[in-house]
């Protein structure tokens, strides 16, 4: 069977005027890409209603599948469900089965029903209803010129849930004979998406031509993914993997979704230790990645930051002596800062970082994006200089993650040194 064609509109004033950004389509596409459907067209209009009319016209003549984004909310420039009333000459009504959804809403949030509310239930008559579980805007959908017309939330949230719980199901039982389809996901951390096509030809160059390899950087990590169409490229995807990981070693934090906070806690939990983290140049970031984590309480007890030299030394124990003669951007204040936090918070292991995150407080020995990290347990403690001569906030994002990263190295036992250390 061909595959169906795909095509989105988005919708909004606020993405056409740079407000801002679609994130939703990158989403949509990686919903349908586990049913082996992939857009082949986006379109973007504002919130004109003639230009709505125009392009649901237009594209629902060109494709099999048009998902519509956006335009679904309780206020005046939400004219999704008025355009198409217009297109598909079915007229506006209380539509029954959204209004018992919005009203199954407002009750569980215990928010009386008001006429915004309301508005967002007044849909054609000819469509039928998509579950909102995460919102009050009902989703809906109808047929036009052969073609299946999705209509959804923009609120990225309730877009996600619509997409798993209410238009995968959907499509899956319309389209039931797309042809067979398998992803892998791998998380790679330290190195970049051109260094990885690189290294990944150069290992593998015999790449077969049925498996697409695609790579998606999404700061810091780098989504490596393969993709097969066929049965005989499927049957190959588990062997390309593994070779992958073989090639990447340490680079690999794991499969599917997996985030590095999320791994690093998983290992913790596993090996009953925990860890304590003392920061200057990130503010704290490390100790918020670890504690975004379900669970992270079982492994994370204390964390400090310590941005002030007077800091440094009141709360775990820096030596003024070592801040005068060596700087807080050191080798030696980052041993001693690890060591006392160690000792503040009986924790198992230690992650300490001091650096310059700018745009000012450069100098030559030690330029902006310079930064000390040490990590380790009472029995060792290493350290190592990095530079990322980035801006202030991916300066940070960077070297917490760079953090975590050498702890998840040191509990795995890998000895390799990841890409980002000097190479001297």
């Amino acid at each position: 069977m061909t595959q169906p064609k795909v095509h989105l509109l988005l919708t909004g004033d606020e993405i056409m005027s740079g407000d801002i950004i679609d994130s939703n389509s990158a989403m949509i596409a990686d919903h349908f890409s586990t049913l082996g459907l992939r857009p082949s067209k986006k379109v973007t209009v504002g919130d004109c209603l003639e230009d709505l009319i125009a392009e649901m016209q237009s594209q629902s003549q060109q494709a099999d599948i048009l998902l519509v984004n956006g335009g679904l909310g309780p206020t005046e420039d939400d004219k999704t469900a008025e355009a198409l009333a217009q297109v598909i000459s079915s007229p506006l009504i209380e539509h029954p089965t959204a209004i018992a959804q919005i009203e199954a809403w407002c009750k569980k949030l215990n928010y009386p029903m008001n006429d915004a509310n309301k508005k967002q239930g007044i849909l054609p008559q000819a469509v039928s209803i998509l579950e909102n579980t995460n919102g009050s805007a009902p989703g809906f959908y109808c047929e036009h010129n052969n073609c299946l017309m999705l209509f959804t939330p923009g609120v990225p949230s309730e877009l996600d849930a619509m997409l798993s719980h209410s238009i995968l199901p959907l499509l899956t039982q319309r389209f039931n004979n797309i042809e067979p389809h398998s992803t892998k996901r791998l998380q790679v951390f330290g190195i970049g998406e051109s260094s990885l096509q690189l290294k990944l030809r150069k290992h593998i160059p015999d790449w077969p031509c049925d498996i697409d390899l695609g790579f998606r950087a999404a700061y810091p990590q780098v989504e490596v993914k393969l993709t097969a169409h066929s049965k005989q490229a499927e049957a190959k995807i588990d062997g390309l993997t593994q070779q992958i990981k073989q090639i990447l070693n340490g680079h690999v934090i794991g499969e599917g979704n997996l985030q590095l906070p999320e791994h690093l806690v998983q290992l913790l939990a596993e090996k009953q230790q925990t860890i304590t983290t003392v920061e200057s140049c990130t503010g704290g970031l490390i100790a918020s990645k670890i504690t975004s984590v379900a669970g992270s309480s079982a492994v994370f007890g204390a964390g400090f930051v310590t941005y002030s030299n007077e800091m440094k030394t009141a709360m775990v124990g820096v030596s003024e002596t070592t801040l005068e003669k060596h700087g807080a951007v050191s080798k030696e204040v980052v041993i001693e800062m690890a060591q006392g936090a160690l000792e503040k918070s009986g924790s198992d292991w230690a992650i300490a970082v001091s650096g310059i995150a700018g745009p000012s407080g450069g100098s030559d020995d030690k330029p902006v994006g310079t930064v000390w990290v040490a990590w380790g347990n009472r029995s060792e403690i290493k350290t190592t200089k990095l530079f990322f001569p980035f801006s202030r906030q991916r300066f940070q994002e960077y070297v917490a993650s760079a953090g975590l990263d050498l702890i998840r190295r040191e509990l795995l036992g890998i000895d390799e040194k990841p890409n980002y250390f000097p190479k001297t």
